[in-house]
């Protein structure tokens, strides 16, 4: 625990100095990721899948806000979709412009959750999102965890469907649109994904607000127990085959993560809670005061002696050394003298 705590300490102090080089670096790296992971998935078109491509715009976005990052990634998906089949870019573009219409008019400043949620799916750890989100940010970022949802499987479904999707024959158009209504508007796991996700983030924020102890390792247990319900019974009452065991684990895989981030950004002392009770002249005021877990992080000084340092030191203490004996040499030449002197005298 005292390990951790240090390290936690340490990488605010490293960010603080460091966050002008720090930041466009980490939005470079989240950009090019995204922008690989897209390519690799559903590269259909031969001039976007092109590496150069992916670098200059995760360098453009280095530079820019983050929401351009899910900008970009839309773009670089329907140019990929556009590739494939004209009908499914046309379904692609209604559904990415309503996302971004309904995601920046409730929660612009979570844009990197559109990328961050598919990443999570590809991870096979879709469940720490809700979690994490529950517990740093508002209810407004379950919008943006729902809009991600649906961006994975909208490139899941681009994956499975190449062949049919890529279809030139006339008799299939009709096909092509039913397959699409059905497999990506009405997509049922989709749907319940998205609405246990944000059912989660909800229930988790909750929780962690209230005024108790331990208020976010509950939030964590409740939030991850109310997600694998959600689950399990949404597939039984949808008709969705969900397999239980990767949802247990992933489930419990996340919730594990979910507390290595409390960890990180809210550790309280619950043993040296406080209860503050005062009034004026129209309220009275019942404060609990928690104390943060904090420790100071040693700070190490190495001097280091150069070689010219170390003979001017040498040279001194040879000085000071040979001095008492030039000293004593002086003394003995005067009282010879002086005796000498007085001799003569005689």
């Amino acid at each position: 625990m005292t390990t951790l705590l240090e390290l936690r300490e340490k990488i605010k102090i490293f960010m603080g100095k460091y966050d002008i080089y720090i930041i466009p670096l980490m939005k470079f790296l989240l950009a090019l990721i995204a922008f690989v992971m897209i390519n690799g998935s559903v590269g259909f078109m031969e001039q976007a899948r092109n590496p150069s491509i992916s670098l200059i715009l995760a360098l453009m976005c280095s530079f820019l806000p983050v929401n351009m990052i899910a900008v970009f990634g839309g773009i670089l998906v329907l140019a990929h979709a556009y590739a494939l089949s004209l009908e499914f870019f046309v379904i692609a573009f209604i559904l990415i412009l309503l996302m971004v219409l309904l995601f920046f008019r409730t929660a612009p400043q979570y844009g990197y959750l559109l990328i961050l949620t598919p990443m999570a799916f590809v991870l096979k750890v879709p469940y720490v999102v809700p979690l994490a989100m529950g517990l740093v940010g508002t209810p407004a970022a379950a919008v943006p965890v729902a809009c991600g949802t649906i961006v994975y499987y909208l490139l899941h479904y681009m994956k499975l469907n190449t062949t049919m999707l890529s279809g030139t024959e006339t008799e299939s158009m009709q096909q092509k649109i039913t397959y699409l209504i059905d497999n990506v508007v009405r997509n049922r796991e989709m749907l319940l994904m998205a609405a246990a996700f944000a059912l989660t983030l909800l229930i988790v924020y909750v929780v962690r607000r209230m005024s108790i102890d331990y208020a976010w390792s509950i939030a964590i247990g409740t939030g991850a127990v109310t997600d694998f319900v959600v689950l399990l019974l949404g597939s039984m009452v949808m008709g969705v085959s969900l397999k239980v065991l990767p949802v247990l684990l992933g489930s419990v895989i996340s919730a594990a993560l979910a507390i290595l981030l409390q960890l990180a950004v809210f550790s309280m002392d619950y043993s040296r809670t406080e209860y503050v009770q005062f009034e004026d002249d129209e309220y009275y005021y019942y404060v609990k005061a928690v104390p943060k877990v904090t420790i100071a992080v040693p700070d190490k000084q190495v001097k280091r002696i150069s070689s010219q340092k170390k003979q001017s030191t040498a040279r001194k203490k040879t000085v000071s050394a040979k001095r008492p004996v030039e000293h004593s040499r002086t003394e003995t030449r005067e009282r010879l003298h002086t005796e000498t002197r007085e001799r003569v005298r005689r």
